[in-house]
């Protein structure tokens, strides 16, 4: 009696990915990896690091931006620029669009570089001030 030999699928590790970065390699090597993710979701470009010396990921190149943003785009208060932001640049600078929130006329004021370019929503003593 002839019997038959039952062919055998040899075991294979399954992936589990925990980010896209790999995914494009991983899915040129393996048959079946699980995503700890869901590729749909969007991600926020502003968390993705880059070298300063622009060698980091060829693969990456942002060519386009969507749309205006409102502290960016449009005229707006020195101390919500995005251009020069507020705690981080000196409060003297403002871009083309900056207007003095005390004023209201476009940066620089008369009185700019006395007190009304450190002028914010969340700062006092401007109220007192004029």
């Amino acid at each position: 009696m002839e019997t038959k030999k039952e062919e055998v699928t040899p075991l294979k590790g399954i992936l589990c990915l925990k980010s896209r970065q790999d995914m494009k390699r991983i899915e040129e090597t393996e048959d079946c990896f699980i995503l700890d993710f869901n590729p749909f979701d969007s991600f926020d470009v502003k968390n993705l690091s880059f070298a300063g010396d622009h060698e980091g990921d060829k693969d990456l190149a942002i060519i386009h931006e969507s749309g205006q943003v409102a502290c960016r785009d449009f005229p707006h208060p020195r101390h919500l620029c995005l251009n020069f932001p507020f705690e981080s640049t000196p409060n003297a600078t403002h871009c083309h669009l900056c207007y003095c929130c005390i004023c209201d006329k476009p940066a620089p004021c008369a009185q700019w570089m006395s007190s009304h370019c450190s002028a914010s929503a969340d700062s006092m003593e401007w109220r007192t001030m004029d």
